[in-house]
């Protein structure tokens, strides 16, 4: 391994290879995932014309493999977590590439949607996972706030791209999903170059620890808030405000130019003020944003709401970061070590079960009583998530700045 180093020590120090392949890895894993998202409503939109109902039921199939990772994770136990993470790639490069090349029909796309799903979820807890194995001193909030920070950087160049893309060279969706699958493979290149664990079949079994039922409670309360911006804040702007893909595209890239230097700093302060703060201050933020998208168009002029329900965009997808609290939090109060991976699968299960079931409701609620309570509901949610938040211990010795 050493001798495999040098050329890259050459150019940037005594920073692990490991380390360098692994950012490179996340931050392809990220431009991939912006230039999805970033055309992924008006795709829908403009090539099957769905209703706001369908919208919601389509979140089934995209979300389902966030419910089954934890299965998925325990099926796969003889592979090391760097392994899985390569296969992850593998899969989100595939349903990519399906999904641009051939989708004649609104169930096919289905289906392409389901693979390229499951490759996500699947790397979502490894990506914090394995981004803790390198953090050092007590310092895991820090380093993962950096790595989300470069993550950021690189969806920016994402989203920023497909801006330029559909504004000046003629892009199309195909093109896009073309793009993001290259963006896939190359990244599953990075990760399989790193040194792979020795396989470890007893971290990988399916967790579920009384230890743990507040985080699992938290992640229950985020799936539910976190569908609301994936599903329907975009959805909003789209539908309700008519704004084409080059504002959606504007904005994920000011929110990503935004959290180059958020994340670190949020990173720092989950260290230094712990985890009981940051979520709070998460989830009191959350209740004004979603009644600024539930209610902007009734208190204000058509420009001033688009205003308000745009800023309101920028900050959900900068306090998606808050995430990185929970991940800090179970990895002080873990049992063993060994419990770290798997119970961040388990959240991710848990979050999605619940996901589910708020894109269904909230998609008959959009129709039958119009998107504001949508986002109402958002705002009764986050007020849970303030309350829940209250109760987060960490051990003494674990206490930040201790």
């Amino acid at each position: 391994m050493e001798k495999d180093a040098r050329p890259l020590n050459k150019l940037f120090g005594n920073i692990p290879r490991d380390f360098l392949l692994f950012i490179a890895a996340v931050a392809l894993f990220s431009f991939s995932q912006s230039v999805i998202n970033t055309v992924f409503n008006n795709f829908l939109n403009e090539t099957f014309s769905i209703t706001d109902f369908q919208r919601g039921v389509l979140e089934l199939p995209r979300e389902m493999p966030g419910f089954l990772v934890v299965f998925f994770s325990a099926s796969l136990f003889f592979l090391s977590s760097r392994r899985l993470a390569a296969v992850a790639f593998l899969l989100a490069s595939l349903g990519s590439t399906l999904l641009g090349l051939h989708t004649p029909s609104y169930a096919i796309m289905l289906g392409w949607l389901f693979i390229l799903s499951t490759g996500q979820h699947l790397f979502l807890p490894l990506n914090q996972a394995i981004g803790m194995e390198f953090a050092r001193g007590g310092k895991a909030g820090k380093f993962l706030g950096r790595q989300v920070g470069i993550m950021n950087f690189a969806a920016i160049a994402g989203s920023f791209l497909i801006f330029l893309g559909f504004r000046f060279m003629g892009f199309t969706f195909t093109i896009s999903y073309i793009i993001a699958a290259a963006g896939f493979l190359v990244g599953a290149s990075f990760i399989f170059l790193m040194s792979p664990e020795d396989p470890a079949p007893l971290k990988n079994k399916i967790l579920f620890r009384k230890e743990y039922r507040l985080f699992y409670w938290l992640n229950i309360l985020y799936g539910t808030r976190k569908q609301l911006f994936l599903s329907f804040a975009p959805w909003v702007l789209v539908k309700i405000f008519s704004q084409p893909t080059a504002m959606v595209a504007t904005l994920l890239t000011l929110g990503g130019v935004i959290g180059i230097g958020f994340n670190p700093v949020l990173g720092h302060a989950i260290d230094r003020l712990g985890e009981r703060a940051i979520l709070m201050a998460e989830a009191a933020l959350l209740i004004f944003v979603c009644l600024g998208y539930g209610l902007a168009k009734s208190l204000f002029t058509d420009m001033i709401a688009l205003v308000v329900a745009c800023t309101c965009f920028i900050l959900d997808q900068l306090l998606m970061s808050a995430g990185m609290a929970r991940a800090t939090y179970i990895r002080k109060i873990a049992v063993e070590p060994g419990d770290v991976s798997p119970t961040l699968s388990m959240g991710v299960s848990i979050d999605h079960l619940f996901s589910i079931a708020i894109a269904l409701a909230s998609g008959y609620v959009w129709l039958k009583l119009g998107y504001q309570y949508v986002f109402l509901l958002g705002a009764i949610i986050a007020l849970a998530n303030l309350i829940s938040a209250s109760f987060v211990k960490i051990p003494a010795q674990e206490t930040p700045g201790k």
